[in-house]
């Protein structure tokens, strides 16, 4: 039988306190207090006192339980305020995360009580027998939380050098005009044929927009975005960013017609357009890889673009794309 874990008491850090002024080794502390050795590795870096001063700071018992009284409390606010929770849940649900519902919240109640988004997730991944109600609402909707290891690696093409990223006008990358896109494709499942979608993503402002495609090759394709981006001024369709997939190659289609200029990632380092990449990860959410995306109807595409340009955003100070 697996014990249950519980939280040092105060009887435990003052022996703590003890056995690290006589320099005990954290092992050895951990065999007597009866507890693992992560377990003390956490407490003291979490409870260490630290004072201007350096001769004052150290892991003191006293400071330490109210460092974790504090913290406690913190964890415990959604708890405490039922409209916290209520907030929580209803945004959850309208697929935002942890860390735009805090900011939105500080932005639309500036005077009420606030939450970071440390403290969703920790009442997400608590002990309080709503985890599975609640995880399943977050963006990536586990259990447990852990890091993302792999991506996807665009193949390599020759792309002539004047449109390498290397290139491309540093006004581009720092974000301070409107009217430079990203751009990627979306894959979906096997009995969806060619059909695909077309991400575009305004980097100044993360407008979204999604174009369903028949095809992966790359003339019609690039039609679609023209078709797209046409209807907006000049002054609103200045340049995109692509990575090096094979649909993209007829991007002078864009530049002779439109004025657009045309820039490509260098291999295997779709970062480049983070942007775009982290709208897919949201888009994912809604419409997964299974999805069978040939039956999907033009008015879910529309009603998805809408839900993730009404999105705040931190990048944005919480404000919408829209």
């Amino acid at each position: 039988m697996v014990a249950c874990y519980t939280q040092l008491s105060f009887a435990e850090r003052r022996a703590l306190y003890r056995l690290l002024d006589a320099r005990c080794p954290v092992a050895e502390i951990a065999r007597q207090l009866g507890r693992h050795r992560s377990t003390i590795h956490r407490e003291i870096k979490r409870n260490f006192h630290r004072d201007e001063d350096p001769s004052f700071s150290g892991y003191f018992p006293v400071a330490a339980q109210e460092m974790a009284h504090d913290r406690r409390q913190r964890w415990r606010k959604i708890v405490v305020h039922p409209h916290l929770r209520r907030y929580l849940l209803q945004h959850l649900q309208l697929g935002w995360s942890p860390q735009q519902i805090a900011g939105r919240l500080a932005r639309e109640h500036p005077d009420g009580p606030r939450l970071c988004h440390e403290t969703i997730y920790r009442h997400i991944y608590g002990a309080d027998g709503q985890q599975e109600r609640f995880a399943a609402l977050i963006p990536l909707a586990r259990r447990r939380r852990r890091r993302q290891r792999m991506g996807r690696k665009p193949r390599s093409t020759s792309i002539p050098a004047k449109h390498w990223i290397a290139n491309r006008p540093p006004e581009i990358a720092a974000r301070t005009s409107f009217g430079h896109w990203e751009c990627d494709l979306l894959i979906f499942a096997p009995q969806s044929g060619k059909a695909n979608v077309t991400t575009l993503v305004e980097r100044q402002s993360r407008f979204t927009m999604l174009l369903a495609n028949d095809s992966r090759h790359s003339l019609p394709l690039m039609g679609r975005v023209r078709q797209a981006l046409e209807t907006w001024p000049s002054t609103a369709r200045k340049s995109i960013t692509f990575d090096r997939g094979t649909e993209f190659l007829r991007h002078e289609s864009l530049g002779s017609t439109l004025a657009v200029g045309c820039f490509f990632c260098d291999p295997h380092s779709p970062w480049q357009k983070g942007s775009v990449e982290n709208a897919n990860g949201r888009i994912r959410r809604f419409l997964p890889s299974t999805t069978p995306i040939v039956d999907l109807s033009p008015d879910r595409l529309v009603q998805l673009v809408a839900r993730l340009n009404a999105t705040p955003r931190k990048c944005l100070g919480y404000r919408t794309p829209q």
